[in-house]
C-alpha cells in the first residue's frame, strides 16, 4: 500500500503566537511530531504533501473575506511554513516525493491536483496531520473518503482552536469516516 502524508496549513499564521489566524500553543506543540513523521515517510519513500491555504486579501469572491481576518496572504511571514517545519521543507523540497501547494479551500483537494497526484503514485492511504482538525483536515478527510481513499489520522500532531472541536473532529473522524486514529 502507497501512502501519503499531508501536512496542512502549518504556516505561521496558524501556529505562531503572532500569527493572523493562530491556534496557538495546541498546534506549537505539535511542530516536532509532525518533523518526525515527514522524515519517517520520506525515508520509507513515500510522499509528503503540504497543501498550503493562500489568501488574497478582500478577495469579494472568497467565502472566507467574511469569516476570518486576512491570514496567509502569498509573499508574506505569515504564510511561511512553522518553525522546524520550515527547515525541514528548505532541506527536502527538491526530493521527488515532497511538494507543496497552494489550496484557497479548506479541503486540499478542493481546486488542487491533489487526487490526480495521489492516483499517478498509486497513493491509497492519506496521513493526515497539521492544523484545523475540525476544518481543514476536517474538509480534507471528507473529500478523502469520497474518493475512496483509506484515512489515518495523528492526532499527537493535529490542532485547533477549541479542545472540544478537536473531540468532535477524531470522533467524526473515526465513527462517520472509518479514519484509524493514531
Amino acid at each position: 500500500m502507497t501512502k501519503a502524508l499531508l501536512i496542512i496549513d502549518y504556516t505561521n499564521d496558524f501556529v505562531a503566537t503572532k500569527g493572523a489566524l493562530t491556534v496557538g500553543e495546541p498546534a506549537q506543540k505539535i511542530a516536532d511530531p509532525i518533523v518526525t513523521l515527514a522524515t519517517q515517510f520520506i525515508s520509507n519513500e513515500s510522499f509528503v504533501f503540504l497543501p498550503t491555504d493562500v489568501h488574497t486579501p478582500g478577495d469579494p469572491y472568497h467565502p472566507e473575506t467574511k469569516l476570518f481576518p486576512p491570514h496567509n496572504v502569498r509573499g508574506t511571514w505569515g504564510r511561511e511554513l512553522y518553525g522546524p517545519l520550515a527547515q525541514w521543507y528548505l532541506d527536502n523540497n527538491e526530493r521527488g516525493n515532497v511538494a507543496l501547494f497552494d489550496k484557497t479551500r479548506y479541503s486540499s483537494f478542493a481546486g488542487t491536483p491533489l487526487d490526480i497526484w495521489l492516483r499517478e503514485r498509486d497513493v491509497t492511504e492519506v496521513h493526515l496531520v497539521g492544523v484545523c482538525t475540525d476544518i481543514c483536515l476536517l474538509h480534507t478527510a471528507v473529500d478523502a473518503y469520497n474518493l475512496n481513499y483509506s484515512i489515518v489520522v495523528h492526532q499527537k500532531a493535529t490542532a485547533t482552536f477549541k479542545p472540544g472541536g478537536q473531540k468532535w473532529a477524531l470522533d467524526h473522524f473515526k465513527t462517520v469516516l472509518n479514519a484509524k486514529i493514531v
